[in-house]
């Protein structure tokens, strides 16, 4: 039975960080595969889309270049919205049958876990990564009274607390400051060739 380990995001851009966290989980957990999955550009959102998803998915391809255990999934890009993580869930799970699946989250985003859309449904399809972050707060058992058996499902990653982060490295960007070693060198040449993140959003 494969184990697929599924990262989620916006990726505007994404950054070392994201792939060092990647990497941490791709061993913790044994994993066979990590799949990054980009937000889409549904309507109901694009007010607030920051680059479009074009340039989002091209820069994630060069971010993943060479790596054979990360790989990209359109499941969000290629459907319109609302996108929900319980139906990002179970349409992967039906193009990987018998797979285990293991939704990657930071410990902010457990910490609020029962306000996300049916997050029993979220549970019973996967078993939960959490990475923490700093000031989180979390723990392991907070939720199970509103989701018996939860903390059985949860697995805390020993990864290292790195603050690098999407709206850091935009705002550099957008000063004029080097995001060199914040994101892979072939995702800086590409913010620079693209003039990203320069004045008003692509």
């Amino acid at each position: 039975m494969s184990r697929i380990g599924i990262l989620g995001g916006s990726f505007d851009p994404p950054h070392l960080g994201h792939l060092i966290l990647a990497e941490y989980a791709l061993d913790e957990l044994k994993l066979d595969r990590i799949l990054f999955a980009p937000a889409g550009d549904p309507p109901h959102k694009q007010h607030e889309a920051k680059t479009s998803v074009a340039h989002r998915l091209a820069m994630l391809e060069c971010a993943l270049n060479g790596h054979p255990q990360f790989s990209i999934s359109r499941v969000d890009v290629d459907r319109p919205g609302p996108h929900y993580t319980v139906d990002m869930l179970r349409l992967l799970g039906q193009q990987f049958p018998g797979a285990s699946l293991f939704f990657i989250m930071g410990g902010d985003s457990f910490r609020d876990l029962l306000k996300w859309h049916q997050p029993a449904q979220v549970v019973a399809q996967c078993q939960l990564a959490v990475m923490r972050r700093p000031g989180d707060g979390i723990d392991i058992h907070m939720h199970d009274t509103a989701l018996p058996g939860l903390s059985a499902r949860v697995r805390l990653l020993d990864t290292p607390l790195i603050e690098i982060s999407s709206t850091l490295v935009m705002e550099r960007v957008r000063q004029g400051r080097s995001v060199r070693y914040l994101v892979p060198d072939a995702v800086r040449a590409y913010i620079d060739d693209h003039q990203l993140y320069r004045d008003e959003p692509s």
